[in-house]
């Protein structure tokens, strides 16, 4: 009997062994999907931004932008450049066949501006060409000018911040700070009715806490009662779509 027991121990023992070398296998193995999982994350990420990089540059070539859009897109690749774009894009996004017949080119000149910013493009305009008085909803001539923009912002299939401001004297009774936002959102709304992705729009409201002309005028007031839309031109790498 003593001699059955001693040849029984050393299966008993083999046993723990497969066993101890299956757990240590089934570790190896989880660790190993970790770490798969979490560079399949750093993938897809690199892959989405070269995606809408891609996607990017195939609209502004694959014909279906209008010519001065195709154009528009060619002078922003190269964002380092801007200032010296500017009244050519300008020119390209409101030639004078799309202004509204009440509306002169002075009157466009004086309240419309595209400017560059850090982040991209930014086209600014004040409210005298945008809304109704002393209301938050687009004019007739406010709509007509952002049908002019919304292809821009389609075939450039990037981010964009509208953010609306108002002046340092707003009338009795009112919020600027919800003047401002209710501007914003008015605008949001129309190019949301053109289709555009709402996922790549965001909103501000800063009253009249970021004027662009501090004069104490009537018409620096009147500069100052703006909507901006910024079109964003820089990526930043691993940003999801």
């Amino acid at each position: 009997m003593a001699r059955k027991k001693k040849e029984e121990e050393p299966a008993s023992a083999a046993w723990l062994v497969t066993f101890s070398d299956l757990m240590t296998l089934l570790l190896t193995f989880f660790v190993l999907l970790l770490s798969m999982s979490s560079m399949d994350r750093v993938m897809i990420t690199q892959i989405s931004a070269v995606t809408r990089s891609l996607s990017m540059m195939d609209r502004a070539s694959g014909g279906k932008a209008p010519d001065n859009i195709k154009l528009v897109l060619d002078l922003i690749r190269e964002p380092t450049s801007l200032l010296n774009k500017l009244d050519r894009i300008k020119d390209l996004l409101f030639p004078n066949d799309i202004l509204p017949p009440e509306m002169s080119p002075g009157t466009l000149d004086e309240n419309l501006q595209v400017l560059a910013n850090p982040e991209g493009l930014v086209i600014v305009l004040t409210d005298a060409i945008v809304f109704r008085p002393g209301e938050t909803s687009l004019s007739a001539e406010g709509k007509k000018l952002l049908d002019a923009v919304a292809p821009f912002l389609m075939y450039a299939d990037s981010d964009v911040v509208i953010s609306g401001y108002s002046d340092s004297r707003p009338p009795p009774g009112t919020d600027p700070y919800a003047t401002s936002a209710l501007r914003a959102m008015s605008v949001l709304e129309y190019f949301l009715q053109q289709k555009l992705r709402p996922q790549r729009f965001s909103l501000s409201a800063y009253g009249p806490d970021r004027p662009i002309d501090t004069a104490d005028t009537e018409a620096a007031r009147a500069r100052n009662r703006r909507v901006e839309i910024l079109v964003k031109t820089v990526r930043y790498v691993g940003q999801y779509p």
